[in-house]
């Protein structure tokens, strides 16, 4: 099986959707974050089941929060790092050099 990291800035971009879902309505955050974690393990049981969106970022969509992990696979460490949690609508272009997996 697969180990998932997931990168401090995938981890803030969770952080700062909770906190918005949870002024809009209070336990909202709570359940996107469940959701986050939902994707998640299913991203461990079938790494490959998503197809690669850009370079070597494969992407999955949320069921209920319009949001997407992002992730690359090191088959022959069998690692998974997840390195942003977006909203669709926002272009991945905008992460810069702060999101690079190459220090892992």
């Amino acid at each position: 099986m697969y180990k998932v990291i997931i990168l401090p800035t995938a981890k803030q971009d969770i952080k700062e959707a909770a906190i918005w879902y949870n002024k809009k309505q209070k336990g909202l955050g709570k359940r996107f974050t469940l959701q986050i974690r939902k994707k998640i393990s299913l991203i461990k049981q079938e790494p490959f089941a998503t197809a690669v969106r850009y370079d070597e970022v494969k992407t999955a969509v949320l069921d209920v929060f319009p949001y997407m992990v992002h992730y690359t696979i090191d088959e022959p460490k069998k690692l998974i790092v997840i390195s942003a949690v977006l909203h669709t609508s926002r272009n991945p272009d905008i992460w810069g050099s702060k999101r690079e997996t190459s220090d892992i």
